[in-house]
């Protein structure tokens, strides 16, 4: 039988840790005198239904199953819990509970896309739109990653946990205890984040950019750093200099590569670099800006050095699903967008705060077609799969080929579900829109093409097609399997 107990008692423990999360938006609401109730109330409730789950009695060590439970259920109470504070600052758009848990699983999942209608701190408050931002920095490294770092209760089936949420094929170990490579994880995460605030904030100081003050720099570095996509502004990083968005570029690079091979480098080992993934992540990178540039150099009417920094920071963007645009890409020649649109199904690298199918899979699942070309003119021929020195094993490319199917199967599901649905409403979308929002919220990229782009948002679709997305963005940051599958037999015979 599922140990719901332990589930449960776990689960509590992560709401209560979250709670002091909640402090930041409270301090801020105190200081500038706007919804303070809002989150006092809030972290009152995180409390409470955090202190009833966490009273009962867990097993000394949870099993296998009970790790995907518990990493699907709290994923999801969390994206629930985390959407009080919009319906109860009773603002906007998002007060209403649908769009709330919506914008709260975009921010979770880091996402970025939004049903916000009024993206502004004249409209909402300092506070909420600094929880906003804070949601994603949140589930950037990982709410389990982060819980099993700092809390003791969880460091007993860590590595069943993490193994179940972690984006990529694996998790890379930085020493043989799960909970010094979490914490070896978090302190990385911590000190790039802190890094970008720094760095961010200077740009203000020497007068390049009056926009760019302590708040927004925080604001920004919260959402650069897990992919997230989220500003406080409407246009986001489209309103800053170009010296911001060349300091958001390598940020966005370093949030999209493996944060194991990022201590390797630190700690001095150049060798990492290397990694058959990582040169891969960097060659697609660079092949889709140069063809970027050549798409829009030869049409719009810009200088040599602006077409490289679109390009680039667009590219990066939509690879590492951080979800910035530093222009309106929708407005870009058809090919540019075509090139965008291919992008969205490429994802960070494996143990990145990117999503998406993830460069690893890529790699190994086009090395697995290119021998299966070979073996079948030398049928008699053994050909193991290497990364690297190291062998792929047959069952981690079984993995990889099972994955990468499973992610098609729900982009065309989730295609055809809000297809049916514009169908329903009457709502006429192109067909292209509506793949690339589901592409975009699958893949945890944010926004999309056309009535999905950039500076719009989702308040066009239905109801049930907020929530289809929001489903989406959920599957999405879990990659599919680890809710598929509570919802088989097989999970629940003995």
């Amino acid at each position: 039988m599922i140990d719901y107990r332990s589930v449960l008692s776990l689960m509590g423990t992560v709401l209560i840790g979250l709670s002091v999360t909640l402090l930041i938006p409270l301090t801020i609401a105190i200081f500038t005198a706007s919804d303070i109730a809002v989150f006092f109330v809030t972290i009152v409730i995180f409390l409470v239904i955090g202190s009833l789950c966490a009273g009962f009695k867990e097993a000394p060590e949870i099993g296998i199953r009970e790790g995907f439970l518990f990493v699907m259920l709290t994923w999801l109470v969390v994206a629930i819990m985390g959407a009080i504070p919009y319906v109860l600052a009773g603002r906007g758009t998002v007060a209403l509970p649908v769009n709330a848990f919506f914008e709260s699983m975009s921010g979770f999942t880091t996402t970025g896309a939004t049903v916000m209608d009024k993206i502004s701190l004249e409209f909402h408050s300092p506070a909420i739109m600094m929880w906003r931002q804070l949601t994603q920095w949140l589930g950037g490294m990982g709410i389990i990653v982060l819980a099993v770092a700092i809390l003791p209760k969880l460091a007993v089936g860590g590595s069943q946990v993490i193994e179940a949420e972690a984006p990529g094929p694996s998790v890379e170990r930085l020493e043989p205890r799960i909970v010094g490579t979490a914490q070896k994880l978090w302190i990385i995460y911590v000190g790039l984040t802190l890094l970008l605030v720094i760095l961010l904030f200077s740009i203000n100081i020497i007068g390049l950019d009056p926009k760019m003050n302590l708040y927004n720099a925080f604001a920004h570095a919260f959402s650069t750093m897990p992919t997230g996509g989220f500003s406080p502004l409407a246009n986001g990083v489209a309103e800053f200099s170009p010296a911001v968005q060349w300091t958001i570029i390598p940020f966005m690079f370093l949030a999209g590569t493996n944060f194991a091979l990022i201590w390797w480098v630190l700690n001095g080992d150049f060798s990492a670099l290397k990694n058959r993934e990582f040169i891969f992540y960097s060659v697609i990178i660079l092949t889709g800006a140069v063809l970027v540039v050549v798409a829009i150099g030869s049409v719009m009417d810009l200088d040599l050095l602006e077409t490289i920094r679109h390009s680039l920071f667009q590219t990066l963007s939509i690879i590492t699903t951080t979800g910035f645009a530093s222009a309106d890409f929708t407005l870009w020649p058809g090919f540019a967008l075509t090139i965008i649109f291919l992008l969205m199904f490429v994802g960070g690298c494996a143990g990145s705060t990117g999503g998406g199918i993830k460069v690893v899979r890529w790699y190994v699942g086009l090395k697995s077609i290119f021998r299966q070309l070979f073996t079948t003119v030398h049928p008699d021929a053994i050909k193991p799969l290497h990364m690297g020195a190291k062998i792929i094993e047959e069952d981690v490319i079984s993995n990889i080929m099972t994955m990468i199917l499973a992610y098609f199967s729900i982009f065309l599901l989730g295609t055809l579900f809000l297809q049916l649905d514009a169908f329903r409403v009457g709502h006429e979308f192109q067909s292209i829109e509506l793949m690339s929002a589901v592409a975009a919220t699958l893949g945890n990229i944010g926004p999309a093409l056309g009535s999905f782009g950039p500076f719009n948002n989702y308040l066009e679709l239905s109801r049930i097609g907020r929530f289809i997305c929001t489903l989406l963005m959920w599957l999405g940051r879990l990659e599919i399997f680890t809710v598929l599958i509570v919802f088989t037999p097989a999970y629940w015979k003995r």
